[in-house]
């Protein structure tokens, strides 16, 4: 099991709709969150801002043992219709800028593992990256070129005492679908919880998970 008493989490998206619930679980555990928004500046498209969030937890707390990413964006409509500025945004915010935010927290999670730590990182690709949608092509694909990374990553952070857990949940109850960067949500089916959904990320960073697949949001 993996303890979160006193542990010193970076979570980016803190203050969106599973980030924020993430975060606030994190803390009723004993984590000592430290948050990553566009509300304070941080973007997490670019290198140089993933690198000063990751310094500055440890320059605050002496240490980092765990990061999760609970970014995103969203585009719908037709694959024939995309918009070349929506496909370099989508991948920017939700692939490449997570792979900068996971090279970059590597050398510090290594020191917690080295120090006798359990550090981690989460992902949050979503079911779209196990079955991507018509309609949601661009996004589908973003997502999962995350998934892939991680599951690739995954077994060379290892060899440093880190763990990589992807969740893959599906449609969940928050605020992402209603501000698409392009087109129009069309009608989801039932909506999982947010609450529930972030409980279940949390349980399985203590019980060591590696990976979230969809069916574990049931």
């Amino acid at each position: 099991m993996t303890k979160l008493d006193g542990a010193v989490v970076l979570v980016a998206g803190e203050t969106g709709g599973l980030g924020s619930r993430i975060a606030a679980q994190l803390q009723a555990a004993g984590a000592t969150v430290v948050g990553a928004s566009r509300s304070t500046g941080f973007d997490l498209r670019t290198p140089a801002a993933n690198d000063a969030a990751v310094a500055g937890a440890v320059s605050a707390h002496g240490r980092l043992d765990g990061l999760v990413i609970a970014t995103g964006e969203v585009a719908f409509g037709p694959a024939s219709e995309l918009q070349p500025g929506t496909v370099d945004e989508l991948f920017s915010l939700n692939t490449v800028g997570p792979i900068h935010l996971i090279t970059a927290a590597h050398s510090a999670l290594a020191a917690s593992a080295a120090a006798g730590g359990e550090p981690f990182i989460v992902t949050l690709s979503g079911v779209v990256a196990e079955s991507p949608t018509a309609g949601l092509a661009a996004y589908s694909a973003s997502k999962a070129g995350l998934a892939a990374f991680v599951t690739a990553a995954a077994r060379e952070y290892r060899r440093s005492g880190i763990r990589l857990l992807d969740a893959r949940p599906g449609h969940t109850a928050t605020a992402l679908s209603t501000h698409p960067i392009a087109g129009t949500a069309p009608a989801f089916g039932a909506a999982l919880d947010p609450d529930a959904v972030a409980a279940r990320i949390v349980r399985a960073i203590v019980d060591g998970e590696k990976d979230l697949p969809s069916g574990a949001f049931a």
